[in-house]
């Protein structure tokens, strides 16, 4: 249920993000139906902020209208390439960026963080894994020093975030993105901006193949 907020977010602003995430995170999938006097009783609220947060929903080209209602779009197989693509080539060139700054306090935490990845590993904790994943690519963003690299990032890294969770989870490739972090940690860490965003741009290709099935 939408929590109704006294802050300058508003309430169409709420509902939006609630089904943005909803849908990106797989409770609602591709086809599903999505009507305004469905989604206000599950939400608790009218049926006008449930009709701006569909319009944006639509905008973003997770929904499309029909007479029936909303029809769930989600992310389609081209969407997750192209997506996959942009951050091959985003976070090579954030990790190049990274390797080319001396920010010692940086590389700390940068590396703190590869070693709290491989701990929570070694606990299967899957959420903690996740949660060491976001801030390894949110450290590399911000060695880089460009905030254009993280606005175009870090929508991009929302919408895969359904698969970004099944990747953690599955402890194979959870072990080979622990793996590859610290290959692309130590790059970094050895100022080699040509090796860090080979490495970075591996990491995404074989992240695409796990979430792909091809590999």
């Amino acid at each position: 249920m939408i929590e109704h907020k006294h802050k300058t977010i508003s309430l169409a602003d709420q509902v939006f993000e609630q089904l943005e995430y909803d849908i990106l995170s797989g409770k609602y999938t591709r086809g599903d139906l999505l009507t305004e006097s469905k989604l206000g009783a599950a939400l608790g609220v009218s049926r006008t902020p449930i009709r701006e947060a569909l319009r944006h929903l639509a905008q973003e080209h997770l929904i499309e209208e029909t007479a029936k209602g909303s029809i769930v779009i989600g992310i389609t197989e081209d969407d997750l390439r192209d997506i996959f693509l942009l951050r091959e080539n985003i976070e090579g060139l954030a990790a190049r960026r990274a390797a080319e700054n001396d920010n010692p306090e940086g590389l700390a935490q940068l590396k703190e963080i590869v070693e709290l990845q491989a701990f929570y590993l070694t606990k299967r904790d899957a959420d903690k894994i996740k949660e060491m994943d976001n801030r390894f690519h949110d450290c590399i963003y911000r060695l880089s020093g460009s905030m254009t690299f993280f606005d175009c990032l870090k929508p991009l890294h929302k919408k895969v975030q359904q698969y970004r969770r099944a990747a953690v989870e599955n402890t194979s490739r959870a072990t080979a993105s622990v793996e590859e972090h610290q290959a692309i940690y130590e790059a970094i860490a050895a100022h080699d901006g040509d090796l860090a965003a080979q490495r970075m741009t591996e990491h995404i290709q074989n992240a695409y193949r796990h979430i792909a099935r091809k590999d």
